[in-house]
C-alpha cells in the first residue's frame, strides 16, 4: 500500500512523460497532412500573380480620387525606420512588405539580421478576401502632394478592381510612447466609387506570416490569435495538422462576429499585432502552409492570418470611411508589453505563459530588475547571473517548507521499523494496514503529506519558469560561461551526430546527488520512483533552451546545499505526542479512519447491532419443492 507521497509522485511523473510526448508529437507531424495546404498556397500565388489593372483617369471626381496618382508599373519600396526596426513598404498591396530589426540576429550569427514577413504571400497591410484564399496585387501609388517623409509615414492611394478608392497611411509614432520603436499608426480610408453597393465584409486586411526563424525552434508558439471582449484566443500552427483525435484544417476563424480588438501572428520570439482604436465587429483568419528553412531537414509550418473588415454596406458615392489601427511589429518582450498594457489594456496577452501565466510575469519581472542592477558590473554575463540569483531568491523564499518537508521525512524514516511491522502483520488487509498507519502517525503527530508540499508548491514554479525562459527574447544572443546562446542548446560537440548538451547532463548529476541526500522512506517502490525522475527531467530539458538547464542545475545545488545544512542539524528523538491541545486535521482523520475500521469489524463479527450499518449478507436459499400445474 503507497502513501499519498508515492502517488503525488506518480502523478508528477505521469505529467512530465505526458508534457514530453505532446511536445515530441506535434513536432513528427507528417508531410502528407500538410500538403493540401502547399497546394493549396500555389494555387493562392497564381491565382494573384498578374497586378490589377488600375485605371484613375476612370474615376468619378471625389474626396479620395482626386488624390489618386498614377501608379508605376514595376514594384517601388520605401524605407521607414529608426534605431531599432526598419519598416520596408512596397506599393504591390501598399503595405509593408518586411520588418529588419536592427538589434536582433539570426542564430548563429553576429551579421545576418532577424527579419519578419519577407517570405510571405503579400504586404502586411494588404487586402485579401474574407477567407484569405486570394490578395489583392493592385499596385497602389503616392497620393497627389503626399510625398513619403523620412522617419515619419508613407502614404498610399489604389482604386482596386470593384471600384473601391482605398487609401492607407503609415506613420511612426511619439518615441517616448512605451514600444514606440516597433508601432505604426495606421489609417485605413475607403469610398466606394463604383455604380454598386458594395460590401466591406468581403474584404480583410492581411496581418502578415509567421514561421520559426530556425530549424528547432518551438512550433508550439507559431500561430495566430485575436483578442475579443477582453479574452485572449490563440490557435498553434499545429493546429491545422490534426491528429490522432482531431482533422486537419485548412482555415480556423474566429467564431463569432463580435468587435475585435486585435489581431496578430507570433513565432516564439517575434509578433505582427494589428489593434483597432474603435474595436469593430469582426474576424479573424488564419491558414497554414509548409515552410522548408533548411533543405533536407524537417519540414515546418507558417501560419498567415487576415482581419476581416465590418460587415457593412457602402452605398455608390457614400462619404469615405476611415478605419484607424495600431500597427506593432516587434519582439515579445513581456517588460515591454506590459508598460504598453499600462496604456492600452492586452498588450501584455500577447505573452503566451498558458497556465501559469501569473507565475510566468512575476518571475520575468524580477529577472528583469536583477539584470538592471547585474549589467552594470558584468555586462557579458549579467542574463545569465541574473538567471542564478532569481533562483537563488526564489529558493530561499520556500526554505522553509523545504526545512519542514525535510523533518517530516526524516521522522518519517524513523518510523519504518515500525511501518515494516504492520505490513508483515496485515499483509492481506490494506484497510486495516492503512488504518493503523494513520494511527502511526497520529501517535507521533506526523504529517504523512508534509514531505510532498515543496514539491508540489514546485509544479507552478517549475512550469511558470519554464515558459518565461523559453519564449524570453531577452536571452537572445546572450552568453553566460562557455553557453554563447541562453535561448539555445548549449551544444559542445555533436557525437556521431547526437548533440552533447553540457549544461543538461550537469543537472542530471547534480538531481542524483541531490536525491541521493534525501532522506529514505523506505519503500522500494516510491525509492526507485525518486531516482527515476532526474531522467525524465533530463530527457524534457535536453534540448530545450540553456537557460533553464542553467536554472534547474542551480537550483539542484541549492537543494544540496539545503539538505547538507539541515542534515548537520540534530533531531530531536522520535517520541509519542502528548494527548491535548488542538488537533490536526491529520489526526482528526486518523481517528476517523480508526472509527470506520471498528465499524467494519463489528458489522463483520455481530451482525448490524449498534453499528448502524444494515447487514446486507443474503439469507440461505431455502430447497425448492417440484412446480406444479399446467
Amino acid at each position: 500500500m503507497y502513501d499519498r507521497k508515492t502517488w503525488v509522485i506518480v502523478a508528477l511523473c505521469a505529467i512530465m512523460l505526458a508534457v514530453n510526448f505532446h511536445f515530441s508529437s506535434q513536432q513528427r507531424a507528417e508531410e502528407a497532412r500538410q500538403k493540401q495546404y502547399m497546394e493549396e498556397a500555389q494555387k493562392a500565388a497564381k491565382a494573384a500573380e498578374a497586378p490589377a489593372p488600375t485605371d484613375p483617369a476612370a474615376v468619378p471626381d471625389a474626396a479620395l480620387s482626386s488624390e489618386a496618382a498614377l501608379p508605376p508599373t514595376e514594384e517601388e519600396t520605401f524605407v521607414l525606420e529608426n534605431d531599432k526596426i526598419a519598416f520596408t513598404f512596397t506599393n504591390i498591396g501598399g503595405g509593408i512588405k518586411q520588418a529588419l530589426f536592427k538589434d536582433q540576429f539570426q542564430v548563429g550569427s553576429k551579421t545576418r539580421h532577424v527579419i519578419v514577413n519577407d517570405k510571405a504571400a503579400a504586404a502586411i497591410g494588404a487586402f485579401a478576401d474574407a477567407k484569405g484564399e486570394t490578395f489583392e496585387k493592385t499596385v497602389f501609388a503616392f497620393p497627389k502632394g503626399e510625398e513619403p517623409v523620412a522617419g515619419k509615414k508613407v502614404s498610399y492611394i489604389a482604386t482596386l478592381p470593384s471600384g473601391l478608392i482605398v487609401k492607407k497611411t503609415y506613420s511612426l509614432i511619439d518615441p517616448t510612447e512605451p514600444g514606440a520603436p516597433y508601432l505604426l499608426d495606421f489609417d485605413l480610408t475607403v469610398q466606394n466609387e463604383s455604380a454598386a453597393t458594395l460590401n466591406l465584409g468581403q474584404w480583410s486586411i492581411f496581418l502578415g506570416e509567421a514561421a520559426p526563424l530556425y530549424q528547432k525552434e518551438d512550433m508550439h508558439q507559431t500561430g495566430f490569435f485575436w483578442r475579443e471582449n477582453g479574452s485572449m484566443h490563440f490557435e498553434q500552427v499545429t493546429g491545422f495538422t490534426g491528429g490522432t483525435f482531431s482533422k486537419a484544417k485548412s482555415i480556423i476563424t474566429s467564431p463569432n462576429d463580435e468587435p475585435i480588438e486585435f489581431g496578430g501572428v507570433a513565432n516564439q520570439f517575434f509578433t505582427t499585432v494589428l489593434r483597432a482604436k474603435k474595436p469593430v465587429a469582426g474576424e479573424v483568419w488564419g491558414r497554414s502552409s509548409n515552410y522548408q528553412l533548411v533543405d533536407g531537414e524537417r519540414t515546418l509550418h507558417s501560419v498567415r492570418a487576415g482581419l476581416r473588415l465590418p460587415e457593412t454596406n457602402m452605398a455608390s458615392k457614400e462619404a469615405a470611411k476611415t478605419f484607424s489601427y495600431r500597427l506593432f511589429i516587434g519582439p515579445k518582450d513581456n517588460t515591454m508589453l506590459r508598460r504598453m498594457d499600462k496604456k492600452e489594456s492586452g498588450w501584455g496577452d500577447v505573452m503566451q505563459y498558458g497556465f501559469f501565466s501569473p507565475v510566468s510575469r512575476v518571475l520575468n519581472s524580477i529577472l528583469n530588475f536583477l539584470h538592471t542592477g547585474l549589467d552594470k558590473v558584468a555586462t557579458h554575463w549579467s542574463w545569465g547571473l541574473a538567471i542564478i540569483f532569481l533562483t537563488i531568491i526564489v529558493r530561499g523564499a520556500i526554505w522553509p517548507l523545504h526545512a519542514k518537508s525535510t523533518r517530516t521525512m526524516k521522522r518519517m524514516s524513523k518510523l519504518q521499523p515500525e511501518m515494516a511491522k504492520l505490513k508483515e502483520k496485515y499483509p492481506d488487509d490494506p484497510n486495516k494496514l492503512n488504518t493503523e498507519m494513520m494511527g502511526l502517525y497520529k501517535k507521533y503527530g506526523i504529517n504523512p503529506v508534509g514531505g510532498c508540499l515543496p514539491m508540489l508548491l514546485q509544479i507552478p514554479i517549475f512550469f511558470g519558469f519554464f515558459r518565461m525562459l523559453q519564449y524570453a527574447v531577452e536571452f537572445r544572443g546572450q552568453g553566460f560561461l562557455w553557453v554563447p546562446d541562453l535561448s539555445q542548446p548549449d551544444t559542445y560537440a555533436h557525437v556521431m551526430g547526437i548533440p552533447i548538451n553540457i549544461l543538461p547532463i550537469v543537472m542530471g548529476i547534480t538531481s542524483f546527488a541531490q536525491i541521493a541526500m534525501t532522506p529514505k522512506t523506505g519503500d522500494k517502490m516510491q525509492q526507485r520512483i525518486i531516482m527515476f525522475m532526474p531522467l525524465i527531467f533530463f530527457f524534457f530539458c535536453y534540448n530545450f533552451a540553456s537557460a533553464l538547464a542553467l536554472y534547474w542545475t542551480t537550483q539542484n545545488i541549492f537543494s544540496i546545499g539545503q539538505t547538507w545544512l539541515m542534515n548537520k542539524i540534530p533531531e530531536p528523538e522520535l517520541k509519542p505526542r502528548a494527548d491535548g491541545g488542538k488537533k490536526s486535521w491529520v489526526q482528526r482523520m486518523a481517528e476517523r479512519q480508526m472509527e470506520l475500521q471498528k465499524a467494519r469489524e463489528k458489522g463483520g463479527h455481530g451482525g448490524s447491532g449498534g453499528t448502524g450499518m444494515r447487514d446486507v449478507t443474503p439469507d440461505k436459499k431455502k430447497p425448492r419443492g417440484p412446480r406444479t400445474g399446467g
